[in-house]
């Protein structure tokens, strides 16, 4: 079975993310969205990658339009959102499906390693947040609900 380290996305505005370049560091993943109530968690998140970074945490967001068209936007428009509202500066991907046939690979992966409630494994809505150790084992999964500053604690025991 591939691990994570064996999965590449396209990069918002270009480019690839070949996850085997985080071997040794801790991941956080996300399924974004820009116009969902949860989006101001895009300032946290920007803060643990500012804060835990140097530290070995690599923070990863997948914009996704699969809850509710909230992400409708171009990969520019999204950039651009992100960058001048939140000062975002993490890893962004290509636009991506988190959830049924098209979704992507290391979501499938991800919901598999580590089912939601009552062993589901569909992704329920945007922010959902996903937590890796440095051997690129999944630890944990997290609600939307789940604020980034909540997280802080679990990903400074892996770092």
């Amino acid at each position: 079975m591939p691990g994570i380290h064996d999965f590449e996305v396209g990069r918002l505005g270009g480019g690839v993310i070949r996850f085997a370049d985080f071997a040794g560091k801790a991941l956080l993943v996300v399924n974004t969205a820009s116009r969902c109530g949860f989006t101001p968690q895009y300032k946290g998140l920007e803060q643990l990658h500012r804060q835990l970074g140097p530290r070995g945490l690599v923070v990863v967001g997948f914009p996704c339009n699969q809850f509710g068209a909230q992400e409708p936007g171009t990969e520019d428009e999204i950039a651009a959102f992100c960058e001048r509202n939140y000062g975002v500066d993490f890893l962004l991907t290509e636009k991506v499906n988190v959830n049924g046939p098209d979704a992507h690979p290391v979501f499938a992966y991800l919901t598999a390693a580590l089912p939601g409630v009552l062993g589901s494994r569909a992704i329920k809505w945007n922010f959902t947040k996903f937590l890796v150790d440095r051997s690129g084992a999944p630890v944990r999964r997290y609600a939307p609900t789940t604020t980034p500053e909540a997280l802080a604690a679990d990903i400074e025991a892996l770092l």
